[in-house]
């Protein structure tokens, strides 16, 4: 029943019901007294409809984290005149006793409650009023169903210390479900008597009482003629449970398999129990022992084995008993036995340990009610792909994508999963995976980062996200991407590999988007968290990459982008970028992505006065010599020089330096640089270098930014042509060519 992570795109049902979900009042609710949700009353929906509402808003509640639960949601289907509820799927604390008292009224066929840990003995009063319609119900994982509250009687100082005691009860019994056919008891508390449950159903067809443990159940034998399909999974067998299960003449599906790391386990399978179960269950199609241990040998040696290609023909199967099969069978579970690693096995399909196809059938048979097994599977799963190639990628990846969503809170899966899932999104498998498919991939593995401040599954998230097409792919999440990695790297205490793959996605994500992006992530508190970890460089004495990667993110994130600018004067950048300069005179890498965010500080009018000191001017006038990371520090303190000599004489308000000494020195600075340099540097827009042409205050910031423009469209023609015609710079430079007060090289180079 679980519902598989797809690659087809979206039905129309599923689009319409997904924005119904997330658009209630607009769609067909309003609210009551601003609080109670209430249905249209011109509204009608059939069962098709109103299940795959209930089933989604459910999936929706577990897997997207931006999704708001409706505390009255369960009430809008309370009438069946207006609302038809027949097969619904409900999970984990998602669901309450009063949510299914408030659906009481309809007529349910089908009623999935697993892990539901919320519901008690209410619940099973609100169940009866279904038991007329009911042929399939699951209790799987329902541990506190079973127990009511009870107030003790004279209430003194112990009412407030335990106000109620949970009782177990006792009579209840399924007296009255005469349509129930299927039916899961999963993982059932202790101290119910299981016996007389189920006494009054007339003919099962299929009953799971996994990880119940029952001495005697000869019970079973009242259903032999109608039984199809029995689980034990975890249940300690004896010989009894043999003889009892080989009178269960019409089964077609038996599985008694066991978690074999769960608890000392007498019971070995032997040769002659599977003898057994051939001889009498002639209708077998599907058999799981895994995690057996066999007591003798049940395997033929292997110079018997007929040789040549794999068969799946009972006569040359390599288990002896099954050669007695008349057909092979649909499924053989496998996993964590020795026997799935022999030559002839008489299945199609079989869960085992030993190549992909065994391990991928194991993880689909067990995700949903087997956590404890998946995480193991999906850590062989984890191997293949890394040391292997995978060869059914696509089944791989929906699997794991299923599993990390079904056990979101599940530490195991999540660590084995999300370290999977990197290997299995890797570049040698970009071309299989559709759009849908990645989205799929992100959305599971930032759950997995809200989720867990656990060190193991953050690195592997963020390991995985590397292998995406930032900021491209990430974008329709980007809000929420951006928060979780600000949030890692906002924590006292971090791990350096985690907090260096961070910073690295943090600087990718404001690289080349637009500017409301940047604006919306300097709310944030980004210009804040990348100073921060500046500053415990600088305390450590260390420039790493983490330090320059900083320095990087700060120079995006603030291109074109004033509010962010002005944050990172106000969060005392300046005296950190001077700090950095003293400690670190040699990083010519540091020093480039210092001054490249200092030239977006400069280009902001409302800022400059700021940088107008004789310490910043002086530094600034200094660099204009360094030749680190070849002309890109000199030219872009020449930048940062040209804004400040745009405002004019009278905005120069210092003695040290004067204002003529640092134009000479500018003028040496672009005198010496070679015009056919290659950049370093990425420009979206002209505009903050267009804006130094038409005037004739500065002639120095004139020659600088026509230098600038003439060596990125000579040096990269393609990028850079086409930018300077779309923004207007043709007109511009030819209006300046006329200027008195441009000088003669300026113009020969704006010809």
């Amino acid at each position: 029943s679980l519902k598989m992570a797809s690659d087809s795109p979206e039905s129309l049902m599923t689009l319409c019901t997904d924005y119904c979900l997330r658009n209630l009042e607009g769609t067909l609710c309003y609210l009551l007294d601003n609080e109670t949700l209430r249905l249209h009353p011109d509204i009608f929906l059939p069962s098709e409809i109103c299940d795959k509402l209930v089933n989604e808003y459910v999936e929706l509640v577990k897997t997207d984290s931006i999704f708001e639960p409706h505390e009255s949601f369960f009430t809008l289907f309370s009438d069946p005149r207006s609302t038809r509820l027949a097969r619904i799927h409900l999970r984990e604390h998602i669901v309450q006793d009063q949510d299914l008292e408030a659906i009481r009224k309809q007529d349910l066929i089908e009623l999935y409650l697993t892990n539901c840990e919320k519901l008690t003995a209410k619940s099973l009063q609100t169940l009866v009023s279904f038991s007329h319609t009911l042929i399939s119900l699951s209790l799987f994982g329902c541990c506190n169903i079973f127990y009511e509250e009870e107030n003790p009687g004279g209430c003194e100082d112990d009412c407030l210390v335990n106000p109620t005691r949970q009782v177990l009860v006792k009579d209840f019994t399924f007296e009255g479900f005469s349509r129930l056919r299927i039916l899961n008891l999963g993982r059932l508390i202790e101290g119910v008597n299981v016996e007389t449950l189920l006494r009054p159903l007339a003919s099962l067809a299929a009953l799971d009482l996994s990880g119940i443990q029952l001495n005697d159940v000869g019970f079973l034998t009242q259903w032999k003629d109608s039984l199809v399909s029995l689980v034990l999974y975890n249940m300690d067998l004896s010989e009894e449970h043999i003889q009892v299960i080989a009178q269960l003449r019409k089964l077609r599906h038996l599985d008694i398999s066991r978690d074999h790391l769960s608890s000392y386990y007498k019971f070995k399978l032997t040769r002659r129990v599977l003898n057994l179960f051939v001889e009498n269950l002639v209708n077998l199609t599907s058999l799981d022992i895994s995690g057996h241990t066999m007591l003798e040998n049940c395997t033929i040696p292997s110079m018997e084995e007929k040789m040549g290609q794999t068969s799946i023909e009972p006569a040359k199967s390599s288990i002896a008993p099954f050669r007695g099969l008349k057909r092979p069978l649909q499924f053989l579970g496998l996993f964590e036995t020795s026997l799935c690693r022999l030559t002839h096995i008489p299945a199609y399909k079989v869960s085992g340990d030993k190549n992909e196809e065994q391990v991928l059938n194991a993880i689909e048979a067990y995700t949903e009610h087997r956590p404890e097994i998946t995480s193991r599977a999906i850590n062989l799963l984890f191997d293949i792909a890394r040391i292997e190639r995978c060869s059914q990628l696509l089944r791989a990846l929906q699997l794991v994508i299923t599993a990390l969503k079904c056990h979101k809170d599940d530490k195991n899966i999540q660590v084995t999963g999300s370290a999977a899932l990197f290997y299995l999104t890797n570049s040698e498998y970009r071309m299989e995976q559709s759009v849908k498919l990645r989205r799929q991939v992100i959305q599971v593995v930032l759950n997995g980062m809200e989720s867990y401040q656990e060190v193991t599954v953050q690195r592997n998230c963020c390991l995985t996200l590397c292998n995406f097409s930032i900021p491209e792919e990430l974008e329709f999440q980007y809000r929420r991407v951006n928060e979780l990695l600000l949030n890692i790297l906002n924590q006292s205490r971090q791990d350096e590999s985690i907090q260096r793959i961070a910073v690295h996605l943090c600087n990718a994500l404001v690289c080349q988007v637009d500017n409301d992006h940047k604006e919306a992530v300097g709310k944030m508190g980004f210009v804040m968290t990348m100073l921060k970890l500046i500053q415990k460089k600088l305390a450590d004495k260390t420039c790493d990459q983490v330090m320059e990667f900083s320095w990087s993110a700060l120079w995006n994130i603030t291109d074109e982008t004033p509010d962010n600018c002005e944050m990172f004067l106000n969060y005392s950048g300046m005296k950190l970028f001077l700090e950095c300069l003293k400690e670190f005179p040699e990083k010519q890498e540091l020093h480039r992505n210092m001054l490249g965010l200092l030239g977006n500080v400069a280009e902001v009018k409302e800022l400059r006065p700021q940088l107008m000191t004789s310490q910043f001017i002086s530094v600034f006038s200094n660099l204009l010599e360094s030749k680190a990371d070849g002309i890109e520090v000199s030219y872009n303190a020449c930048g940062v020089l040209s804004h400040i000599m745009f405002d004019g004489p009278e905005a120069w308000g210092i003695y040290e330096p004067h204002r003529e000494e640092v134009v000479k020195r500018m003028w040496a600075a672009i005198q010496s640089w070679d015009i056919n340099s290659r950049r370093n540097i990425n420009y979206r827009s002209f505009e903050p270098i267009l804006r130094l042409l038409p005037q004739g205050i500065s002639p120095v910031s004139q020659h600088w930014a026509t230098w600038a423009l003439y060596n990125l469209v000579s040096v990269y023609p393609d990028k850079y042509c086409p930018l300077l015609i779309k923004e207007g710079g043709i007109p511009l430079l030819k209006d300046m060519i006329k200027m008195a007060s441009a000088r003669q090289e300026t113009k020969e180079m704006a010809r």
